[in-house]
């Protein structure tokens, strides 16, 4: 096996792992439809599910073959406590290390996959987790209870994506029995077993760190062959698997980093998966014909504004003026291309904790006399706006500064030349005023990612936006019994942001990740993670 390592700092790490958790790296666009067993329709529907026809074909399953997916970006460490995001990482970890639970779409439950079972107690604060006997990792060594506690430490130690939560609300993990892991909570949490969907559910053996330095030793069902950090992961099936050797020989994730690239791969049969993002070519491909699996998301389009003492967003009235600046349809147009999903609303008409909000916060008079007010006690009216200087980028900065400048503001663009250091400029020394970025809250689980960036503990949190009020709420979220509880909560969370205007949100948010027809058994599961432990390659 070779594997070719890049060394990258801790703090990089962590920062590129925060930007992924907050969605700046996957920020994208969409609209909403979906039939009556959860799938999307058409060409421009945000929704889950398959759509031109489905991908999870088991009967009559063939041996043999490879599998190329060109995913969102390619993947740069295999180490799940490096980043573990779903689009980043998650399906090529998944692979190696397999995940605890996952999110079965079609009952819209959370079910077994390395676990047998998963079970709370009355108030959802004590989960007991059940592993399946006789589970080894790839080198041999069994998976049992110990080592299901030590991969999460070595996850926390190493400030995974989803460590601050986890400390946050997780109690203790403790071994009970060498089969059973009882995690205990420090509120209630009926959405738990998402964690476990995710980075801390992908078990790594504790002999990964046997040499001083980690190697990728999993119990998913491929182990890694080749690895050259933006240039291709090769992995291979395992005989040994504890679900039976893959129907697979190899699967590969080739670094193609152009949406339409992706499209014309699977088209000309050079790969047979693509992860797209861009409205336009999202549009187009399913307009063509293309198959495969979209899904949804909340708030995935957010001008992020600054509210840290001595930006200009620390003064509410401009903060307001932003919002109220913000024309989401004007923002589809010239982004977009008329493709995308245009909305005010942090939870708009496609999802499923939407309260009916169809108003806009647009308002270009009331920005205008916000700003006024703010200019007549000294504020200077200049924005500074952070972007990278990439055609893509440039079309949102632009945008922005179109829409803020025609209300009186003056923006100035600071585009880095390199994705580290606008991450180093937005999540390190935050130095600007307003940035384009994405939430990308998930339906399934949506106090993850809303404590990620809303939360005031929370490093992934770009706004510095530091509200006791909204930290009770999202542990209203978090804690909430039932669908209607959290709805309920949700609804004041939206009133808070409309009320103290820490980021405006321009668009929701559609992902398509393209298969070729001969693609078959694939398991969608939360966040973009695709599960192949049962792939095949039907005959052409």
């Amino acid at each position: 096996m070779r594997i070719t390592r890049r060394r990258v700092g801790s703090t990089a790490v962590r920062l590129a792992a925060a930007l992924a958790a907050g969605g700046l790296l996957v920020a994208g666009c969409s609209s909403t439809a979906a039939d009556s067993s959860g799938g999307a329709t058409d060409a421009n529907a945000v929704a889950t599910g398959w759509v031109g026809g489905e991908h999870g074909a088991v009967d009559g399953a063939r041996d043999g073959g490879s599998l190329s997916y060109a995913t969102y970006s390619s993947v740069t460490t295999l180490d799940p406590g490096d980043g573990d995001g779903g689009a980043t990482g998650g399906t090529e970890m998944a692979a190696i290390y397999d995940v605890l639970m996952r999110y079965d779409n079609a009952s819209h439950k959370y079910v077994p996959q390395l676990a047998e079972s998963l079970t709370p107690d009355a108030d959802n604060t004590v989960w007991t987790l059940k592993l399946r006997e006789g589970v080894t990792f790839s080198d041999g060594t069994p998976l049992n209870a110990d080592a299901v506690v030590w991969s999460i430490g070595h996850y926390l130690e190493k400030r995974g994506t989803h460590s601050q939560i986890w400390q946050a609300s997780v109690e203790s993990t403790v071994a009970q029995d060498p089969q059973t892991v009882v995690y205990t909570l420090k509120r209630p949490w009926k959405d738990f077993p998402a964690m476990l969907t995710t980075g801390p559910g992908m078990i790594v053996a504790p002999s990964s760190m046997a040499g001083g330095e980690f190697t990728p030793v999993g119990a998913g069902p491929f182990t890694v062959a080749d690895f050259r950090p933006n240039h291709e992961l090769v992995l291979t099936s395992r005989e040994d698997y504890w679900g039976g050797a893959p129907h697979l020989d190899e699967l590969h994730f080739p670094a193609i980093v152009q949406a339409q690239a992706k499209v014309d791969s699977i088209t000309s049969g050079d790969i047979q998966i693509g992860y797209i993002l861009k409205a336009g070519v999202v549009h187009g491909a399913i307009a063509e014909g293309m198959s495969g699996w979209s899904y949804a998301s909340d708030m995935s389009g957010v001008l992020l504004i600054n509210n840290r003492e001595g930006r200009a967003g620390a003064d509410p009235r401009v903060r307001q003026a932003i919002v109220a600046a913000v024309n989401p349809e004007m923002f589809d147009t010239r982004v977009n291309d008329g493709f995308g999903a245009p909305t005010t609303a942090m939870f708009p008409a496609s999802s499923q904790w939407s309260n009916g909000d169809t108003g806009t916060r647009f308002d270009s008079d009331k920005a205008r006399t916000l700003l006024n007010q703010a200019k007549a006690d000294g504020f200077s009216g200049v924005l500074h706006y952070a972007g990278l200087n990439a055609p893509s980028a440039q079309k949102s900065a632009l945008a922005f500064q179109a829409m803020l400048e025609n209300v009186g503001f003056t923006v100035q663009l600071d585009l880095a030349s390199s994705m580290s250091d606008l991450v180093k400029k937005m999540y390190s020394t935050y130095d600007y005023d307003i940035g384009y970025s994405g939430f990308n809250v998930l339906d399934e689980a949506p106090f993850i990612r809303l404590f990620g960036n809303l939360h005031s503990g929370s490093s992934a949190n770009a706004l510095g936006y530091a509200s006791p009020q909204m930290d009770e709420l999202l542990t209203q979220v978090q804690a909430a019994p039932d669908d209607d509880a959290k709805r309920a909560a949700l609804q004041r969370v939206q009133e808070l942001v409309d009320a103290d205007a820490p980021f405006a949100v321009v668009d929701a948010g559609r992902r398509f990740i393209a298969m070729a027809d001969s693609v078959q058994g694939v398991k969608p599961s939360m966040d973009g993670i695709m599960l192949f432990d049962q792939a095949w390659i039907r005959d052409a």
